[in-house]
């Protein structure tokens, strides 16, 4: 009994930790944002944008501060930034403060330990999703990468 509960545990963290991949079907999943309001992504996102990097991060907030509102839901996309490497004081601090000026949602991966996205140094990562599958991974050097993306 007991070797049976470690053993769901250990498979439940690997399946949480194992990054999304090509054909992977992202099951439902939930992340804070700026202002604390929990959101659950499902299978009716098409774009996933993540940054890992505090300038790639500033990128893409120079890019969706000048769109509507709602831009990013009319596109069926979200903004992910991953700040798990910030001390949670700075976090606190500065961090949160300064994305709370923003005037769309920016969700938050807070823990290092949940690599649900994989991550390349100075590049913003975008997923393409169809009905909830992963169809396509890029990595973006640019905004206007982005844009193309975004249309």
């Amino acid at each position: 009994m007991f070797r049976k509960l470690i053993l769901s545990i250990l498979f439940s963290t690997l399946v949480y930790c194992s990054p999304l991949k090509l054909n992977d079907k992202i099951s439902n999943f939930s992340l804070t944002d700026q202002f604390d309001r929990i959101h659950t992504i499902t299978n009716d996102v098409s774009t996933i944008v993540i940054t890992f990097e505090k300038e790639t991060l500033n990128s893409v907030n120079d890019f969706l501060s000048k769109k509507e509102k709602d831009f990013l839901e009319r596109n069926n996309a979200i903004f992910i930034a991953n700040i798990s490497c910030l001390p949670n004081i700075f976090t606190r601090m500065f961090t949160l403060p300064k994305l709370r000026d923003y005037k769309y949602s920016i969700l938050l991966i807070y823990d290092e330990k949940s690599a649900k996205f994989f991550e390349v140094e100075n590049k913003i990562t975008v997923y393409s999703i169809e009905n909830g599958i992963v169809k396509d991974i890029k990595y973006l050097s640019s905004i206007s990468e982005l844009e193309e993306i975004l249309k």
